[in-house]
């Protein structure tokens, strides 16, 4: 028997991806109980017994949009041999998806809730604890470099983090304002330029990654 509420028929996978395509385009504010039912096929009462609210909606909306763009980020930062190679193929990655005509431009975690009313602060630092939860993986894996003997000893490895954070967050803004593949893979030269002057270049995975 279908739970109370819900349709005949409902797939709640399905529902939640076409949720995260919704708050992904619109944003969090910008998605309303309205448009996510009618997106999700379901009536906004069948909404709230499936999912509670739509705060709770939009979290794990964020944890299917986290589990599904950012797992080749998550490998490449794990399983490349060189810090800096880990670094310029997770970029690439999302200069590829941001700019990709099948999904929304940029990234949700970026765009979806970066202003809005003082009651939707907890959304606002999900998606900021999010963020900073990255770029201390990027750290990490800078300072795993440092170990393995790719990265100089003397680098700053949160310097390192922030800037290519930045460079992260600046692809997502500049895809959804209409920058193309090649625009986006254009920075990513450029921020990969500066690898040498940021954390040494001991000659181990300096190759450019090709798109």
């Amino acid at each position: 028997m279908a739970e109370r509420g819900r349709p005949r028929g409902f797939d709640r996978d399905t529902a939640l991806r076409r949720a995260m395509e919704l708050f992904w385009e619109h944003g969090y504010e910008g998605a309303s109980l309205g448009q996510l039912a009618a997106a999700m096929e379901i009536n906004p009462p069948s909404l709230y017994a499936a999912y509670g609210s739509k705060e709770q909606l939009f979290r794990e909306a964020v944890n299917l949009y986290n589990s599904v763009e950012g797992y080749d980020a998550d490998q490449a930062l794990r399983n490349e041999p060189t810090a800096r190679r880990a670094i310029e193929v997770m970029l690439r990655g999302y200069a590829k998806s941001y700019a990709d005509p099948a999904t929304p431009p940029g990234c949700m975690i970026v765009l979806a809730a970066n202003t809005g009313t003082p009651q939707h602060q907890a959304v606002r630092e999900l998606l900021a604890d999010l963020r900073r939860a990255t770029s201390a993986t990027m750290r990490n894996r800078v300072s795993r470099g440092i170990t393995d003997g790719d990265v100089a000893r003397d680098t700053d490895t949160a310097k390192v983090a922030a800037f290519y954070s930045a460079v992260l967050q600046g692809l997502s803004i500049q895809a959804r304002d209409g920058a193309t593949h090649a625009d986006l893979d254009g920075i990513v030269d450029a921020a990969m330029a500066a690898w040498p002057a940021l954390a040494g270049n001991a000659g181990r995975g300096s190759s450019p990654v090709t798109a």
